[in-house]
């Protein structure tokens, strides 16, 4: 019965809300289709500011990954993480989820295929992917769209929790999957 009534929920929430914001501005005399072109051409402003960061941090992940030195980074980090319950597996997860949200779900999915979803490397793949967010591509991407030069400490707090999820999905994944 509980089941039913969330599945009805879910399914309703997103349509009911989009016909309620209208609707609620319409209520409060708002020209509802001027606010929503107006809103739109700002969207495409920022989507235009933004492009050339994002251009930024994909060629650069991708100058990382051809050059070779994603593959020298995961050779040297293998075993002392091996000896910590890592995985060899899961490594170059940890290393691309900062800088790639696609190129980690594409790691996650090789490893879902090639070791299954109830193994524990494919569970431990998937709380690290869930673990944590895209460190570089964040930072790169909504500073530079508001044009923050000086981000003074924001890497290394945003590195630093990278690493304390990191730690936790491979604490946690030992302790509920093992």
């Amino acid at each position: 019965m509980l089941s039913h009534v969330i599945d009805t929920i879910s399914v309703w929430a997103i349509p009911s809300l989009v016909a309620f914001i209208p609707f609620y501005g319409w209520l409060k005399g708002l020209a509802i289709f001027d606010v929503f072109v107006e809103g739109a051409a700002e969207g495409f402003a920022m989507a235009l500011k933004t492009l050339p960061f994002l251009v930024g941090i994909l060629v650069a992940l991708n100058v990382f990954q051809v050059s070779g030195a994603l593959d020298a980074v995961i050779g040297l980090l293998a075993k002392p993480l091996g000896y910590v319950g890592v995985p060899a597996a899961v490594v170059p997860l940890i290393l691309v989820r900062p800088l790639s949200g696609g190129a980690a779900m594409g790691i996650v999915t090789g490893i879902l295929q090639r070791y299954g979803p109830d193994s524990f490397v494919g569970q431990l793949a998937s709380t690290l992917q869930g673990s944590t967010d895209t460190t570089f591509y964040v930072l790169t991407l909504y500073f530079g769209t508001v044009a923050i030069r000086k981000t003074r400490y924001a890497l290394a707090v945003a590195l630093i929790g990278d690493l304390a999820g990191f730690v936790a999905a491979v604490v946690l994944s030992h302790w509920l999957y093992r």
